[in-house]
């Protein structure tokens, strides 16, 4: 993605929505190395510690505070910056928080996915823009199997459901208002597995819980140890939401469609299994699990399918769960030692996946 050929972004305009976020950090990061001039929407920095306050991002590309529920003024960036390229990450991306605030994840979920397509609708010339959804946005009837593209969507949980109903509104949208023979505006869907990796700080995740104990020599408590998930680096995903929007700018012909991103089915792993990966390369750390007292329905089997992007998009997980969580305690390790600045690690990981691709992918 890096040879000049294939480097679709440089000097590009790029609006990101959720670039303070755990995945659009490192997006953002990403593209900015490739020469794209990124503009990141977001509401606000959703976590502190935070991995876009430790890169210092603010000071390398156009930061816009708004709230994406706003649809005035955020039809008035589209039409100010007239992008090149969209990605859509920003959500309440939290299947717990959901069940707490399920108006407010519907609202940013769901009516923020179409204030997105409602300012797409303003730009006059060609754009790509890739909308990202979640691996739950199936109706999961707890199958031993991966979902495919074209599995019933649905959900119990609020946050499934959000995300559920903004594919039905992009694809009504793509139908009514971006038709493939008269549009500028060609459109992906990203629906991407269990994403780990340095700078996730969140609420009631894994990884995020375990490094925050750890950090203090605490015991982390562990809740649902038996659910298995699509486990995956935050830059396996990145590389598939850049590379079919390097594929949309030159095929229109996956306008409209989705693709899964998601690990091979021997990464999908219990966490008890993670876990225990991570002791391999933290060292002495100590955990209990404990019961989901919450009355919360959490999935507890959940794998995606991902031959379709393998096939048409020519993309795969290129790390072992091994070197996936290798990774993630490095970083993180790295963080709480104050040895190296988090924004050179961020930066070497990326540098080195990218050499990876070209090793492991061709």
């Amino acid at each position: 993605m890096k040879d000049k050929k294939n480097n679709y972004f440089k000097n590009k305009t790029v609006i990101i929505t959720g670039h303070t976020g755990f995945k659009g950090s490192w997006l953002a990061t990403w593209l900015h190395l490739l020469g794209a001039k990124v503009i990141g929407i977001s509401n606000n920095i959703p976590t502190n510690p935070s991995h876009f306050k430790y890169l210092k991002m603010k000071n390398k590309i156009k930061d816009i505070k708004l709230d994406i529920r706003d649809t005035n003024k955020l039809k008035k960036i589209f039409k100010s910056y007239s992008p090149d390229y969209v990605f859509h990450l920003a959500a309440q991306s939290l299947v717990g928080q959901s069940y707490v605030d399920p108006k407010y994840t519907i609202e940013t979920n769901s009516l923020g996915t179409l204030n997105i397509l409602e300012s797409l609708k303003t730009i006059k010339r060609k754009c790509i823009a890739v909308i990202i959804t979640s691996d739950k946005v199936y109706k999961n009837l707890e199958l031993n199997r991966g979902y495919i593209e074209n599995d019933i969507l649905g959900g119990k949980d609020p946050y499934s459901v959000s995300k559920a109903s903004a594919e039905l509104i992009i694809k009504s949208y793509i139908d009514n208002y971006f038709p493939i023979k008269k549009t500028k505006v060609f459109i992906g869907i990203a629906r991407a597995g269990n994403v780990v990796g340095g700078g996730d700080w969140s609420e009631n995740r894994l990884i995020p819980d375990c490094v925050k104990s750890w950090s203090k020599k605490k015991k982390v408590f562990i809740r649902n140890p038996n659910s298995t998930r699509p486990w995956q680096h935050v830059l396996e995903a990145i590389s598939g939401y850049i590379m079919l929007a390097n594929y949309l700018t030159r095929n229109k012909k996956f306008h409209g469609e989705a693709f899964n991103f998601g690990p091979s089915s021997k990464s999908n792993y219990k966490v008890t299994h993670v876990v225990k990966i991570m002791k391999k390369y933290w060292g002495d750390i100590s955990w209990k699990f404990k019961s989901n007292k919450n009355n919360f329905k959490e999935t507890n089997i959940l794998k995606l399918n991902s031959n379709k992007s393998k096939t048409k998009l020519k993309w795969k997980c290129i790390l072992s769960l091994d070197e996936t969580f290798k990774m993630v305690a490095e970083w993180y390790q790295n963080f709480y030692s104050k040895k190296n600045p988090s924004i050179n690690l961020t930066i070497k990981k990326i540098k080195n996946y990218q050499i990876l691709l070209k090793n492991r992918r061709s």
